[in-house]
């Protein structure tokens, strides 16, 4: 909102520093700074505010050392997490910016999905909270959305590289390299609608997903979308249940998150700047540098709550955030074409999804094979197997944090190591 006044007070009065408004750098830091502000003075009144109403959370007794000391802490914190990221984003971002709206949706969408599996767990004292399945199906509608949107709409597409070695075009035609403050960028000059996405540590790095379906037939190309969709349903599903398996110590999904989103910024910033895109030769896709106002606002949530959430934690984010902070994750990762980057950034939430399964699913075939279950970890999620080990909690994070920023940096890397 305050882009479009300042905006116009800049062309229409031509008042001193309005024009700042037109870089999205200054928009990013301004985010930040408010998000974080938001986090850390209403996070306050908010966490008051909860324990006023006795709104606590109810710990299950699973044999850990130390739970019973939880028990009571307020929850549903992730409202102060939704609120310092949606209020920066609305003020200082691009509201006709189809990347912009699409990440309010999911934000807001998974969020609520959260709170109400939290209000059922307090308020109904039902400690299983709102079924699997329907925060599945929650979860698939979101991808539905996303997916198509990106999809269909004629807003979101992207350039592509010319060959290194292109011919040189016959007199009188224009040359297709664009010039962009004194760089030949070596981009065609047409945008184009494409479901390619960014492969890491491969030269040639752009893969489409129509090819996974080309047995098809010669018509394959007019049924990329469902694949294209179901793709989308897959990562979001997963990512945000990662998220919502990691958070089970103080700061752990915070800080994890924090870590992914300032990485998440850095590949959007690159990605939707044409120069920058050529120099690292990656896939330019316009109008995502807009993405860097929301994810900076995500970052500074992230920071913000992590004051309060850290051990021994004064507020839990609840489904409310988790929930809403992977989705978002996913959503970014997906627009900005590095979703196959995923694995490798969000390792964390990988390692924790998969210990659950390899745990569930080992359980169940030993018990039909011996008659009894046995597991491979103490615990699932991960970081309770290193609990149940005798591990403190607080180095428990500490290590996982430093694993994800290591995981982070390595992302950083497949930007040039091809």
């Amino acid at each position: 909102m305050l882009y479009y006044l300042f905006t116009f007070l800049d062309k229409a009065y031509d008042v001193p520093g309005a024009g700042l408004f037109q870089y999205i750098t200054f928009r990013a830091a301004l985010s930040t700074i408010l998000s974080l502000f938001i986090s850390l003075i209403y996070g306050k009144r908010v966490i008051n505010y909860l324990r006023l109403k006795q709104i606590g959370e109810t710990v299950r007794d699973l044999g850990l050392e130390g739970q019973n000391e939880k028990s009571g802490t307020p929850t549903m914190g992730g409202l102060i997490i939704l609120g310092a990221i949606l209020i920066p984003t609305l003020l200082f971002a691009k509201l006709n910016n189809i990347y912009i709206l699409l990440m309010l949706f999911v934000t807001i969408w998974l969020g609520l999905i959260g709170f109400l599996d939290d209000y059922i767990k307090v308020f109904r004292k039902n400690k299983e909270g709102l079924a699997g399945k329907f925060k599945i199906l929650g979860q698939i509608i979101a991808g539905i959305v996303i997916g198509a949107t990106l999809y269909f709409s004629p807003a979101v597409v992207i350039r592509e590289r010319l060959p290194e070695k292109k011919a040189v075009v016959k007199t009188g035609q224009l040359t297709p390299f664009e010039q962009v403050k004194d760089h030949n960028v070596r981009f065609y000059p047409k945008p184009i609608k494409s479901t390619k996405t960014t492969i890491p540590f491969f030269k040639n790095n752009e893969f489409n997903y129509s090819i996974l379906i080309s047995w098809i037939g010669k018509n394959y190309q007019k049924y990329t979308w469902l694949l294209f969709i179901a793709i989308v349903i897959v990562i979001i599903t997963a990512v945000s249940n990662g998220s919502n398996l990691t958070d089970g110590m103080d700061g752990l999904a915070t800080g994890t998150s924090a870590i992914i989103g300032l990485t998440l910024a850095i590949l959007a910033f690159v990605s939707g700047n044409i120069v920058f895109a050529d120099y690292l030769k990656i896939m330019y896709i316009p109008n995502t540098g807009e993405l860097v106002v929301y994810i900076s606002a995500f970052v500074g949530a992230c920071v913000g709550f992590l004051w309060y959430n850290s051990y021994p934690a004064q507020v839990f984010m609840g489904d409310t955030g988790s929930l809403a902070l992977g989705g978002a994750i996913a959503a970014f990762s997906i627009m900005i074409r590095k979703e196959l980057l995923i694995p490798l950034l969000c390792g964390i939430f990988l390692v924790e999804n998969l210990s659950v399964v390899i745990q569930v699913a080992h359980f169940k075939r030993t018990k039909r094979k011996y008659g009894v279950g046995r597991r491979i970890f103490l615990m699932a999620p991960l970081h309770h197997h290193f609990q149940k080990k005798g591990y403190p909690e607080p180095k428990i994070v500490m290590r996982f944090l430093i694993i994800g920023i290591a995981l982070a940096i390595l992302t950083m890397i497949t930007l040039k190591i091809r």
